[in-house]
């Protein structure tokens, strides 16, 4: 129950009573709830955009959802996805990346990677029917927490020096990966059939190149690149989505 509280605290801006889940070996032992945080914050954000969607047309809906999703986790992957693509898109060697993606200021390919990443969400979802859009925003945020679980599983900490994803690393359970796919697929099914599951593959494919890419370049992953990769596999299953509805 501490790594589930855990996971909801620092995945979150959801309040959790007093210190529960504060302690460092909760966070190290969260991992394995981060797929069951996603469905938590997929009944929000599913259940806001089935309002939304009575009342609002389709665009309208999409970008409250994104904001939403982004408001949901404090802007905590958004803000690893403007520092990854600051650092690794510099054309600088892995050492001066790393340093870039420290830097708190955002620079312009982070810009860049923002909005592009946030204008694909709602041009995605504003693309859909509006029985369908709650679907995507459901498994959104699934997708993000399961990039989270096999990025972490499939490459090891780049940071010799430590840094926000040290603690998770202390006791990262193989069998998370496998778990967080399980959950992901069962959700998908469930929510949009077939066209769920294809997007399951999609964002596992997507996931993987990405992973192949930041060990390519940082030799590991860092709390930065663990963010954005949540944040690009959130855009999967809305474009999917988007194609087949």
């Amino acid at each position: 129950m501490k790594g589930f509280l855990a996971a909801i605290r620092f995945l979150t801006v959801f309040p959790v009573p007093g210190s529960l889940g504060t302690r460092e070996e909760n966070l190290a032992r969260s991992v394995v709830y981060f797929p069951f945080v996603g469905l938590l914050a997929g009944f929000l954000v599913g259940g806001a955009a089935l309002i939304l969607t009575l009342f609002l047309p389709p665009l309208p809906s999409a970008v409250i959802i994104v904001l939403l999703m982004a408001g949901v986790s404090g802007g905590l992957h958004l803000d690893g996805l403007s520092d990854t693509a600051d650092g690794l898109l510099s054309s600088r060697g892995r050492e001066r990346s790393l340093e870039i993606m420290r830097d708190s200021r955002i620079g312009s390919m982070g810009a860049v990677a923002l909005t592009g990443v946030i204008l694909l969400k709602v041009a995605a979802l504003g693309s859909m029917p509006l029985e369908d859009i709650a679907r995507a925003a459901f498994l959104m945020p699934l997708a993000g927490r399961t990039a989270l679980v096999v990025l972490m599983g499939l490459l090891p900490y780049a940071r010799s020096d430590g840094g926000l994803g040290t603690v998770f690393y202390q006791k990262r359970p193989r069998y998370a990966v496998i778990t967080a796919i399980a959950v992901f697929v069962f959700a998908a099914w469930f929510i949009a059939g077939r066209a769920g599951v294809l997007s399951v593959g999609l964002t596992l494919m997507v996931i993987l190149v990405f992973g192949g890419y930041v060990r390519g370049k940082l030799g590991g992953a860092t709390g930065d690149t663990l963010g954005a990769g949540c944040e690009i596999a959130e855009t999967v299953p809305a474009i999917t989505l988007c194609f087949l509805f």
